[in-house]
């Protein structure tokens, strides 16, 4: 997931000056492959669907056309194709799921999607059967050693589940071992699932709030009651427990009080070093069967070929993949047509491409990379970065483009996270160049940093941000920006809402892109090396990898 951006239609604004440099980006050819991409038709381009071999063949067509060259896998006459062959596991829940929990005397029925959101195991068994297990509290469930910070304390939990915060200890006072507001990668509930695994628990059921979460039950819901997808791993059982779950709050705050406990006493505790496991004297029972298979999906890489330094290749990245078709909302719509998230990325990636061509061939090679899996857990950037196309210690930069704003020019832009690196700083001196200031994330709780398909990269040393328009509106200012951004949250973000209208304004999409653009060019036409600034944990990796760039 990442940063949620506007998608509310505002009237049309007028546009801030494009500096002479940057090629015209057409709003309406933008509107034009969102509309596609999100159509019905592409049945929300789930991966390992029809959808994917439409997105696939709309993409490449279109990469094609604007005369892009394949950067793809290397075929055995030594060509390259249009796609990355990316290996995934899929599971999928076939069946009901039957859950419930004995708190005392009390047996509660638990409804997949309604107070429970649970996940396709992804251990590659074909059922999960767990009778019984007792229920245990563990905190935020975060192993630091680094921070002396252990909410297991010994705590035995083979055969048992574990019930988790989510976010870090530090969300709700600011101020803490943890950084303070802004989340550190123990705030996310997929290294939740990882630490459970390593803890040996059984199963672990992460709570629901939506301030921590940065997101409502609606997106819990659709996002862990679909077909879920992994990289390929040797030992499933090493990275995931057998039960992986959200729970809705109220559904915890009844459990501790039958348990004769405050549920929020026990947060606070939670948030202290000195919490101990407490046992919530109730046990979880699930049984589903799971369908569970290899398949391939592709990543999908055009380029234009540097003149000078082909081997220096600057990235423009998104995913194309959504949520497919999944449970229905109100309305009965079951197809999750993700036009912000993250169609606008893809028509944004072919836009750049289309500049880029417009201009003359740059010395450093471009590529425009859609990603598969996003939504899956950032799978596809995660694969090419496992396996990259061309050498990551020679790849100057990843620009990622997901959930541009639909609502408008913008006087400010932003990123995802605040990421140490140089490459944000070009960001900021392109918009000020253009009058444009830039805005840091708002939220850094949310995690943004850790949730787009920039992570991948930049875990390897890359220097890498994921780039998003603002929320000053020309039109309306911070208020409107605002407004429209918190409407798209709670009413469209992962919902089958999220779909394309005539009705936006993408002038402020095109102006920026064409802000993305100058920042790449620049890299393309230049020896400039991007690195992380001190402080930041991926300067070592890049650092060591400097002499392969002389």
């Amino acid at each position: 997931m990442k940063r949620l951006l506007l998608a509310t239609a505002l009237i049309a604004a007028p546009m801030l000056a494009h500096a002479a440099d940057a090629p015209k980006i057409d709003p309406a050819k933008l509107s034009q492959h969102i509309k596609v991409l999100s159509s019905d038709e592409f049945e929300g381009r789930g991966p390992a669907t029809e959808g994917e071999k439409k997105t696939v063949a709309y993409v490449t067509e279109q990469m094609k056309a604007i005369g892009l060259e394949p950067a793809g896998d290397l075929q055995t006459d030594g060509k390259r194709a249009w796609t990355q062959d990316v290996p995934l596991a899929k599971f999928e829940i076939s069946g009901p799921v039957s859950a419930h929990v004995m708190a005392g005397p009390d047996h509660v029925m638990l409804s997949q999607g309604e107070q429970i959101a649970i996940r396709a195991a992804m251990t590659n068994v074909d059922k999960v059967s767990i009778k019984d297990a007792p229920l245990v509290f563990v905190g935020y469930g975060v192993k630091a050693p680094e921070r002396n910070w252990d909410d297991f304390k010994g705590v035995d939990l083979k055969g048992k589940i574990a019930v988790v915060l989510i976010n870090d200890p530090d969300f709700e006072t600011g101020a803490g071992d943890f950084g303070g507001k802004a989340m550190t990668y123990y705030g996310r509930w997929t290294y939740k699932y990882e630490e459970a695994a390593r803890q040996g628990a059984a199963g672990l059921l992460i709570v629901h709030e939506t301030a921590p979460a940065s997101y409502g039950w609606a997106t819990v819901k659709n996002s862990n009651t679909n077909t879920m997808f992994d990289i390929v791993r040797k030992d499933p059982t090493k990275s995931h427990p057998a039960l992986e779950g959200w729970i809705q709050r109220d559904l915890a705050v009844d459990l501790f009080k039958k348990a004769g406990l405050d549920f929020e006493a026990l947060k606070k505790q939670a948030q202290t070093r000195d919490f101990k496991p407490v046992d919530l004297k109730a046990t979880f029972s699930a049984d589903y069967a799971v369908k569970h298979e290899v398949i391939v999906s592709k990543n999908i890489a055009g380029r234009v070929k540097g003149t000078k330094y082909p081997d220096e290749t600057i990235i423009y990245s998104g995913h194309w993949d959504h949520l497919g078709v999944g449970l229905p909302d109100a309305r009965g719509d079951k197809i999750y047509n993700g036009a912000v998230d993250n169609a606008d990325g893809i028509a944004a990636l072919l836009e750049l491409g289309r500049a880029f061509k417009s201009q003359p061939a740059p010395q450093r090679s471009v590529m425009f990379l859609a990603v598969t899996a996003e939504e899956k857990g950032l799978l596809g950037s995660e694969y090419y970065a496992a396996n990259p196309l061309f050498p990551l210690a020679k790849t100057v930069a990843d620009l990622n483009i997901d959930a541009l704003s639909a609502a408008g020019p913008a006087k400010d832009v932003t990123t995802s996270g605040d990421g140490k690196v140089d490459l944000q700083d070009m960001l900021v001196a392109k918009a000020k160049e253009e009058g444009r200031y830039f805005t840091p994330d708002p939220v850094p709780q949310a995690g943004h940093f850790y949730r787009s398909d920039h992570f991948p990269f930049a875990k390897r040393g890359v220097p890498a941000i994921s780039v998003g328009s603002g929320s000053d509106l020309v039109k309306g200012g911070k208020e409107a920006g605002e407004k429209a951004e918190a409407d798209y949250n709670a009413n469209r973000y992962h919902q089958p809402a999220d779909e394309w209208s005539a009705d936006w304004d993408l002038s402020g999409q095109a102006m920026d892109i064409g802000l993305f653009y100058k920042v790449g060019a620049d890299l393309a036409n230049s020896r400039a090396w991007p690195e992380w600034q001190a402080g930041s944990e991926f300067k070592d990796l890049r650092d060591k990898s400097k002499a392969e760039r002389k």
